[in-house]
């Protein structure tokens, strides 16, 4: 079986369409190469992805969009590959490693990286496969003045939002004034993850692949998960982040668990009417139930460089990705978009749900080659039970037994 050895952040956690062209280079210059970028599309990636593409000399594309991990181990399985760099996070970067399509960056860093803080260097079996440049978790966003209207208190756990979410609506304020990123698939498992690790959960048998969620705390995150559900939009399986932030500054929505890299645009005066973003307020990572762990959790995003690709465009790569994520990419406008972890970084408000979540003693993503397998299995069963087609237990069999399958294929069980 497969084990890893990883080094996440230890230092900086406690702390804290596509275009091809000419760049036109404003403070980076490289002699030549070609630099391609898939990624995901929030604020923050964007700036990395527009600052890559000022450096001159290189040849530049970038496909930033929400289905970047259904496109990024296809895109660098080719020799050349597409992509000649993928944004990942703790989850995704196992796919590509797995897959061997990116390399080792030690050499790299040696020649071009030596100003790269070793708290940004995510290393895995002793060798740097990526470098990090924010941080991320989702906590609680909320509407102060309909929970003032309401009578009621910000929630500190899920158990005090199921009960606002029901004053609300009482109250006849908001039908449906809950929201979350519950599209089926990769979010929706992501929820379940946060709630049972809430619930004090271990995925996996201590020391080994064997998948563990098929117990209570299972069954009680799948029930407090459809509790949450009748107070969502119907379509709440349809609702990624993009569409339940869209869903937030229609007014739609009165509380919901959302990622600290979005509160930025959920915050500022575009997209909304003043009633909702002056009364956006960001929150703590929300409990539940009685382990004291926080039902959310850690993770850092950061930037590799693809192995199918020629010395020269490795180099371009790597070259423009850091200038990327130096310091001089800080700034009035972009200080505010993410828990940054460069030098130089100052936390700006709407990155306090974020410090509050690493404060908290939230766990990170488990970075383990088969977490993924879990993460797919959860998708493509949980919808099951959120339209209720099948029990609690019989959904966490199903899991189980479609995990197992693809662990016993790719080799981690026997």
């Amino acid at each position: 079986m497969k084990m890893w050895n990883t080094a996440i952040l230890g230092t900086a956690m406690a702390v804290l369409t596509t275009t091809t062209a000419l760049a036109d280079g404003h403070g980076c210059a490289i002699d030549a190469g070609r630099v391609s970028i898939i990624g995901n599309e929030f604020p923050a990636i964007q700036t990395i992805g527009a600052t890559a593409g000022e450096c001159a000399g290189i040849e530049f594309s970038s496909n930033l969009t929400a289905d970047h991990q259904t496109l990024n181990v296809a895109g660098m399985t080719g020799n050349p590959a597409e992509y000649t760099t993928a944004i990942v996070a703790n989850s995704s970067i196992v796919a590509l490693i797995n897959e061997d399509v990116i390399r080792p960056l030690d050499d790299l860093i040696a020649e071009y990286g030596q100003d790269i803080p070793a708290r940004q260097l995510i290393t895995v079996n002793g060798q740097v496969m990526a470098v990090a440049f924010m941080a991320n978790a989702q906590h609680l966003v909320y509407r102060a003045d309909v929970l003032e209207e309401a009578g009621v208190a910000v929630p500190t756990s899920y158990e005090e939002m199921l009960a606002g979410a029901e004053a609300i609506r009482a109250a006849g304020i908001m039908e449906y004034p809950l929201g979350g990123a519950y599209a089926a698939g990769w979010n929706l498992a992501q929820e379940f993850n946060n709630m049972y690790i809430g619930h004090g959960g271990e995925f996996f048998e201590p020391g080994t692949a064997n998948v563990s969620i098929n117990n209570e705390q299972g069954i009680a995150t799948l029930e407090m998960m459809k509790a949450l559900s009748e107070y969502m939009n119907p379509d709440f399986l349809t609702h990624d982040s993009n569409a339940t932030s869209a869903e937030w500054e229609a007014g739609n929505v009165a509380m919901m668990n959302m990622w600290g890299s979005r509160i930025g645009n959920l915050m500022d005066d575009e997209g909304s009417e003043e009633v909702v973003y002056s009364n956006t307020v960001v929150g703590g990572p929300l409990m539940v139930g009685d382990s004291g762990v926080p039902a959310t959790t850690l993770w850092w995003d950061g930037w590799t460089v693809a192995k199918n690709i020629s010395d020269e465009d490795a180099a371009a790569t790597f070259q423009a990705m850091a200038h990327a994520v130096a310091p001089t990419t800080l700034n009035e406008e972009t200080m505010g978009q993410a828990v940054w972890l460069m030098d130089g970084y100052t936390p700006a408000p709407v990155n306090e749900g974020v410090l509050a979540s690493v404060a908290a003693g939230s766990r990170p993503y488990p970075m383990v080659p088969y977490q993924g397998l879990l993460h797919s299995a959860l998708g493509d069963n949980i919808a099951d039970f959120m339209q209720g087609n099948e029990s609690a237990e019989q959904t966490l069999a199903d899991i189980e037994a479609a995990y197992t399958s693809a662990a016993t294929e790719q080799g981690f069980l026997q």
